[in-house]
């Protein structure tokens, strides 16, 4: 029986008795002081030592929060320690929770103790203690809850690059606030206790009934994408990326696939998406075994629908052997969890590895080549898709929005909430949007807002004017499958909705979209406009109505739609893009001359690539690599080495270098933009630098023969094989496949070694068979110039590869 009792002084003894026994410690409090930190760190970090799953989350609401507390919460060397803050953008922000997972129990505090020295000893608070044996659904609803806030896009991980931005948000806000410090206790009685007005909903996802005997069979674009994976199968391909549109049945495409195999892990990031997947699946195979796998349901099976948040947990990762599935299927990358993903597929060994996204790039970067090896499979756009038939055509209507977004702050990756909800929520603007549904509507409509309050306050103008509308959102108390069916069934006119349909949602007879919010992501614009794009029976197009202002990205949204998107990167583009023949684009005379204005004065590309690099050093915490800014930032990797002419210039340029990186890229600047430049017809040049590079620090400059690089040559270009078959198949290479000493010395002698000798202006030489550079290095600065060059010869021969298979 669940023991509960009420502690109110010194609930640090529960805490510290929970830390110290639990598996997995989950805190989640509204703000974190120092004080509070200095008495639990001894705990966590021995904690940590011993393996327990740490994760912890505050906020910075009304900046309480200390910059040195959350200084103290970055554990060094702890992959097992997850540290998030969560930005409020001024709403309120009230939680106080403690979850201690033990190996047969779970403990439970939840009260009004924040992780402060005095909230957790000698203050007034109250909480509840709940423990040997808290219902296990209920301990499993509130790691559930925990983890979804934890991963919330408002949040962001704490680390040296997030905490120096939060200090200095948290010193302007005390300068304009000076008293605040000696009447916060009064103003948490006051403000800090109240109720939160938009709680979440207690929603739970459920299996609609569904006929399992029908046989499904491949559509078109599903039966190409299966030819093209069993080809990289063929070619001993272990891992694959498929890239398809919204609407073309990627999760069925998956189960087709996972026929082949008899165990399967699924993975993704929503509850939806895992309960659709088990759908799909079983329709495919109705006669196997399935199960669930997140916060509230553990089952055991053969084919299993796993919760990132959850199976990333030691305690549940360690309950399956490595070797246990045959296919593990990744859905939609959530970018906040990618340390979470990582964690999983490194920790199992399947004998395929499936990634299946409807949007591989976040903002243009490549996220997914770091799970596939660059190996994509299959890649079809819904521009493709429509041109086939196997899409609705669109007919876009840009319509102008007169707000000026350029007076709203914008904070890194989104705008300021409460100075955008002061420009949203007007009659004005609200009228603006009802004439343009009006003029331009079908019959069921996906109204996309930017928060909870603008879908709140659109759907209460809407129903004051006569229509049928619903707010839904992740705080709703109406069930998000009623309201589904009300829109399906035209009983309403309009969902307002904030992200829920992004991913995992199909209601083909939706044949109006309506976007009232900026485009803060091409990858969620993407993601919403597929939304409508569905076929359905008596469905002739679907119509997108989109409020066009000053916003950011609002001049480049419309490349997504145009057919001569990958078309010579120079050539110059005109504002309405070429549509397929049974589109439309329709733009007010308003919006052409705001979108020509915008891209004349379109944020130069020196400050987008600076841009970008910082986003990613506070996402990362650390200065990102070359290659980490290639797969992970929002900007083309290529434009570093454009305008700057190599990585380590543009970090020269940032002032990002210290005084050695500094000096280093200055005296061998030539090196450096050399190894970044030179020709690349074959890898060959790089796997002859990674080869000398692998001799060490003190010893990577030194000369080599082409006998001493020949094993090491062989093996990187055979071990994977796409290497093998990019570079090392044609009628001379392909007979080495079984090594050859002499034969694939003979190779490098006449190909890296005398091509890169002839090319490189003197920097490098081959004479009397010894490949050397033609520079002295000076002792001190031997490593640092080592690790800028192998920066950008990783950097180069992942792009090569990656390039090559794109080409493919």
């Amino acid at each position: 029986m669940t023991d509960i009792k009420l502690v109110t002084e010194n609930v640090k003894n529960q805490i510290i008795e929970g830390i110290s026994t639990a598996s997995s410690i989950f805190i989640l409090t509204s703000f974190v002081m120092k004080s509070g930190v200095a008495l639990l760190k001894p705990y966590l970090e021995a904690a940590a030592k011993r393996g327990a799953d740490i994760k912890i989350c505050t906020g910075d609401y009304l900046f309480v929060t200390q910059p040195d507390a959350l200084e103290g919460l970055v554990f060094s060397g702890s992959d097992n320690v997850e540290v998030r803050l969560w930005h409020s953008n001024g709403t309120s922000f009230h939680p106080k929770a403690y979850l201690f997972k033990q190996e047969k129990n779970g403990t439970l505090i939840v009260g009004s103790s924040n992780l402060s020295r005095s909230a957790l000893t000698t203050g007034v608070e109250w909480n509840l203690v709940m423990d040997k044996g808290v219902q296990v659904e209920t301990f499993e609803d509130a790691e559930d809850r925990f983890l979804k806030i934890f991963y919330d896009e408002q949040t962001v991980p704490v680390n040296e690059e997030t905490i120096k931005k939060y200090a200095s948000q948290y010193e302007d806000y005390h300068k304009k606030n000076p008293n605040l410090a000696t009447v916060w206790a009064k103003q948490e009685e006051i403000e800090l206790m109240l109720p939160n007005e938009e709680e979440e909903s207690q929603e739970v996802v459920t299996e609609p009934s569904a006929d399992y005997n029908t046989k499904i069979e491949p559509r078109p674009s599903q039966q190409e994408a299966l030819a093209a994976l069993d080809a990289t199968m063929d070619e001993d391909y272990d891992k694959a990326m498929v890239v398809m549109a919204t609407g073309l049945g990627k999760t069925y495409l998956a189960a087709f696939f996972a026929e082949k195999f008899k165990r399967v892990l699924f993975i993704a990031h929503r509850e939806e998406i895992l309960y659709q997947a088990k759908r799909s699946f079983k329709h495919v195979m109705p006669d196997r075994d399935y199960g669930i796998y997140n916060g509230k349901q553990k089952d055991q099976s053969d084919n299993i629908f796993a919760s990132i948040y959850t199976l990333s947990m030691n305690e549940h990762l360690h309950q399956f052997p490595t070797d246990y599935f045959d296919l593990i299927v990744v859905d939609e990358f959530h970018h906040a969890a990618a340390k979470t993903y990582n964690r999983v597929l490194d920790y199992f060994n399947p004998k395929f590895l499936l990634g299946i996204t409807a949007t591989p790039d976040r903002m243009d970067g490549k996220d997914v080549y770091a799970i596939c090896d660059g190996n994509v499979a299959f890649q079809l756009h819904f521009i493709e898709a429509i041109q086939n038939g196997w899409l609705a055509p669109f007919h876009y209507y840009g319509v102008y929005d007169d707000t000026d977004y350029s007076q709203i702050s914008w904070l890194g990756t989104k705008y300021d909430q409460a100075e955008l909800l002061a420009v949203q929520l007007r009659d004005e603007t609200a009228n603006n949007v009802l004439e343009a549904w009006e003029k331009h509507k079908q019959t069921r409509t996906i109204g996309f807002c930017s928060s909870i309050k603008q879908a709140q306050f659109l759907s209460g103008y809407f129903n004051n004017q006569g229509y049928k509308t619903i707010a839904l959102h992740s705080q709703s108390s109406l069930n998000r499958n009623d309201a589904i069916n009300k829109l399906q069934r035209g009983e309403i006119d309009i969902i307002f909705t904030v992200d829920l349909f992004n991913e995992g949602v199909d209601i083909p007879p939706v044949d109006t979209l309506l976007f009232v919010r900026p485009t803060e992501s091409l990858t969620v614009f993407t993601q919403q406009v597929g939304r409508g794009l569905r076929l359905f029976e008596g469905k002739d197009q679907c119509n997108i109505i989109d409020l066009i202002g000053n916003y950011r990205n609002a001049d480049i949204k419309l490349s997504l739609f145009d057919t001569e998107r990958n078309q010579e990167k120079g050539k110059k583009r005109e504002v309405v893009p070429v549509v397929p023949s049974e589109c439309e684009i329709n733009l007010d005379v308003m919006v052409i001359d705001l979108l020509k204005e915008l891209t004349r004065k379109r944020m130069p590309r020196k400050d987008k690539l600076l841009a970008a690099y910082h986003e990613l050093k506070e996402e990362q915490g650390h200065r990102p690599s070359y290659l980490e800014m290639h797969l992970y930032g929002n900007a083309d990797s290529r434009g570093y080495k454009q305008e700057f002419k190599s990585y380590a210039g543009f970090l020269d340029w940032a002032n990002e270098l210290d005084e050695r990186e500094q000096k280093v890229f200055r005296d061998y600047k030539a090196w450096l933009e050399e190894v970044e430049k030179t020709g690349m017809a074959k890898s060959y040049k790089m796997v002859l630098l990674s080869y000398m590079l692998s001799r060490g620090e003190h010893e990577w400059y030194k000369a080599v023969t082409a006998d001493e690089v020949a094993p090491y040559f062989h093996t990187f270009l055979t071990e994977k094989e796409y290497r093998k078959r990019i570079d090392f198949s044609d009628k001379t290479t392909k007979a080495l496949w079984d090594y050859d000493q002499e034969k694939v010395a003979k190779i490098i002698e006449r190909m890296p070694m005398t091509k890169w000798s002839g090319s490189s202006k003197g920097l490098t030489t081959f004479e009397d068979g010894v490949f050397r550079l033609e520079f002295d290095v000076e002792e001190g600065d031997l490593v640092t110039l080592y690790r800028m060059t192998n920066e950008i010869c990783t950097y180069r021969l992942h792009a090569y590869f990656e390039r090559k298979e794109e080409k493919k």
